[in-house]
């Protein structure tokens, strides 16, 4: 059982004693998250330890995961694609494939809870199904910059009924939505077996049961392969920088229920490493072991994050927290968390050979790299730790729970 007072190593006491005191009114409130998968991504792993710590601190706290078909999962992908700027083409078998599997799961699910939290988009429209007497609000935890405007207009429908969406960028939030808005960055848990720290030796014997060489500085990608997340630009990159340095590189890949595209990029993105894989200089790692990923971040010489879109990117708050160098794209959440030249270096998405020339900088240049690395700790401790967002979480549970101006019909 995760509590509170296991961060005290960590954080202050003075911000520990501010979370329980904020979490006084809300004593024996019952708060539900429902999202969509609970393994293989960032916002599972946050809801892992948040339902913890918020029931440490004196609140009933669930967590749901939503029952979805093959089908549905296939058709909130296209959702997250399309949300994120990709094209798509809403059909009435889309919407009904989408809205009958959410009606489906709420006759079996009672949320009769003082505050109801929705994650994303995949179980948004459920609210449509309950008689609402309380406050819900929807998380989303994607990249909302240039949503696909048919099918913001359709899921709009549904957020209007939320009292409160909480967003990770300012830059989602959304003129044409008479919602309250609310910015709040996620965070990682620095006691997590994937964040904890860890011996060399334990570092070194993960890296071996890998399949990872120590003959050669390595580069490493550690995300979903996702076109987001453009995989097959890294692999442009990484040639270019082979050219100059003889190091590796690291595809550090998960998987999740609720992505049935993986294997189909894992494969397509393969075919294009062939080459270097059968030499050798590119190895793919599923990263199904939080031990394994904390290993492989902490032994690279460098974090390549090299998206088209992001929501936030907690694989960059990790590699920061372990004083890995990254190079990231100036998109999504990621330049809340870097700054150029101080704990990271940021990148337009497109620039390969600014990726390149930044990654060989780092390597050549030792004393630069432990720099940035200890500047880059110092970042995540200062604002990205779950010890942080539990106590937005309870600020702002405090504002739509027990604010006497809202009521609620039952």
């Amino acid at each position: 059982m995760l509590r509170l007072e296991d961060f005290r190593p960590i954080v202050p006491d003075k911000k520990l004693a501010e979370i329980y005191k904020r979490a006084r009114k809300l004593y024996g409130k019952h708060i539900i998250h429902l999202n969509a998968t609970y393994q293989g991504g960032g916002v599972a792993e946050i809801l892992y330890s948040l339902s913890m710590l918020m029931n440490d601190v004196g609140i009933d706290t669930g967590w749901r995961i939503l029952h979805g078909s093959q089908e549905f999962f296939e058709v909130t992908k296209s959702f997250h694609n399309a949300l994120q700027g990709a094209k798509f083409k809403l059909t009435d078998k889309i919407k009904n494939t989408y809205l009958s599997v959410n009606e489906n799961f709420s006759k079996f699910t009672h949320l009769d809870h003082d505050c109801v939290i929705i994650h994303d988009p995949q179980p948004l429209s459920i609210i449509r199904s309950y008689k609402k007497h309380q406050p819900w609000i929807w998380r989303c935890h994607i990249d909302m910059t240039e949503p696909n405007e048919e099918l913001w207009n359709f899921l709009k429908g549904f957020v209007l009924k939320y009292d409160q969406v909480v967003f990770s960028n300012e830059k989602y939030f959304k003129e044409d939505l008479p919602v309250d808005q609310r910015l709040m960055f996620p965070a990682i848990n620095p006691i997590s077996q994937k964040n904890m720290e860890i011996p060399d030796k334990v570092v070194r014997e993960y890296i071996a049961k890998a399949g990872i060489p120590e003959d050669k500085p390595v580069i490493t990608q550690v995300s979903r392969l996702d076109p987001w997340k453009d995989p097959e630009g890294v692999i442009d990159v990484f040639k270019i920088v082979k050219q100059k340095v003889d190091c590796r590189l690291v595809f550090c890949y998960n998987a999740a229920s609720d992505d049935p595209e993986g294997m189909q990029m894992y494969k397509k993105v393969y075919r294009k490493a062939e080459k270097f894989v059968k030499s050798g200089d590119i190895i793919f790692v599923m990263g199904n072991s939080e031990t394994l990923v904390n290993a492989i971040q902490k032994y690279s010489s460098v974090i390549i994050q090299k998206s088209i879109r992001e929501g936030f990117c907690l694989c960059v708050t990790e590699a920061l927290w372990k004083g890995t160098p990254v190079v990231g794209s100036n998109v999504g959440g990621i330049p809340i968390q870097i700054k150029d030249g101080e704990n990271g270096f940021l990148l337009e998405p497109n620039d390969t050979a600014g990726f390149a020339d930044k990654i060989v900088y780092i390597m050549k240049n030792k004393k630069e790299r432990e720099q940035l690395g200890k500047n880059a700790r110092e970042t995540v401790r200062e604002k990205f730790l779950i010890t942080r967002l539990l106590s937005d979480y309870l600020y702002m549970l405090n504002a739509v729970i027990c604010d006497e101006s809202r009521t609620y019909p039952l």
